[in-house]
């Protein structure tokens, strides 16, 4: 819905979700020296030739685009850049981002590559974001795993919001951005230093051609923006797990205005699952900065978008 919302900003594109910014990142060595043609070519092609990387949801013709990354500066952001660039151009607009919910989990990688980067981090009641996850055709975890998604994403915020400022980092909640779409909008607007649209608050004028006929959860984007989810986790989740939720959640919930129903406290068992998976969770973060500390010794390349003509709009990323 945000994503709509802002994409339906005359001066800002914001396409359907892709998959190739963080592999990249990950997998920069492998690339090789960029400063040679041959090696952003073939940068490009994994690009633009992986039905992985969801190049094929933008819309844009894949060798355009790789004579672009090919011309362009030798850099990974750079090449990155080039693609959401041309996706703007398709709409005529200066501004681009990317959404997607692993954002939060990546931001030191993402800001290496868009120093600039303007972070907007919207937060919802991690009881209806554990009910919505577990109806997504798509996600193929439990319970476990969805309020342990909710609780590091939190965390990593206030982190965020911490290190970054009030300049580079946004946070919203979604039950206030569809009480007052207007209003929250307006806000939005005013950190991005953009002037306010009211097309912004129909996104539902723009869902049918922007967002990806296969992606069928989406579908209540094509409705007007309302609040009859806010709340529906009451209904969604079993009893156990809004005792976990609210056991494992209950200082962050409250801290952002969600009330908490009085669940009794989860079984034992059920404590040492989620204490397990969260576990997993840090585990797997410190592997991944272990290696990139690694990586980034060994890289042969900066990293950092480059502005060279109009070749890359200002950078916006949206969680």
């Amino acid at each position: 819905m945000l994503q709509l919302m802002l994409h339906s900003h005359p001066r800002i594109a914001i396409p359907p979700e892709t998959r190739f910014v963080v592999t990249a990142y990950e997998r920069r060595r492998d690339f090789g020296d960029l400063e040679d043609p041959a090696k952003r070519r073939a940068l490009a092609e994994w690009i633009v030739g992986r039905r992985e990387t969801k190049f094929h949801d933008l819309g844009l013709d894949p060798e355009l685009v790789t004579e672009a990354i090919v011309t362009g500066p030798p850099t990974l952001g750079a090449a990155l850049g080039a693609v959401f660039q041309a996706y703007a151009r398709r709409f005529g607009k200066p501004r681009w981002g990317d959404k997607r919910p692993t954002y939060i989990q990546h931001l030191d990688g993402l800001l290496r590559l868009f120093p600039d980067a303007q972070v907007v981090h919207l937060i919802r009641d991690g009881r209806d974001c554990v009910a919505s996850l577990k109806e997504m055709s798509w996600y193929k975890r439990d319970a476990f795993h969805a309020t342990a998604t909710w609780t590091q994403a939190i965390d990593l915020g206030r982190r965020a919001a911490a290190r970054l400022g009030p300049d580079s980092y946004y946070q919203l909640q979604y039950e206030h951005l569809v009480d007052n779409p207007a209003g929250e909008l307006r806000r939005l607007c005013a950190f991005l230093g953009e002037d306010y649209d009211s097309q912004m608050t129909q996104p539902q004028r723009i869902a049918g051609s922007a967002v990806p006929p296969q992606k069928r959860w989406h579908q209540r984007t094509k409705a007007a923006v309302n609040s009859s989810r806010v709340g529906s986790w009451n209904a969604r989740l079993e009893p156990w797990e809004i005792a976990l939720a609210e056991t494992v959640m209950g200082r962050r919930l409250q801290d952002h205005g969600y009330e908490l129903t009085g669940a009794p406290r989860p079984p034992a068992a059920h404590l040492a699952t989620f204490a397990r998976v969260t576990a997993d969770r840090k585990l797997v973060a410190s592997k991944r900065a272990v290696r990139d500390r690694w990586d980034r010794r060994r890289e042969p390349n900066p990293v950092a978008l480059v502005q060279v003509g109009d070749l890359v709009g200002e950078p916006l990323l949206r969680r």
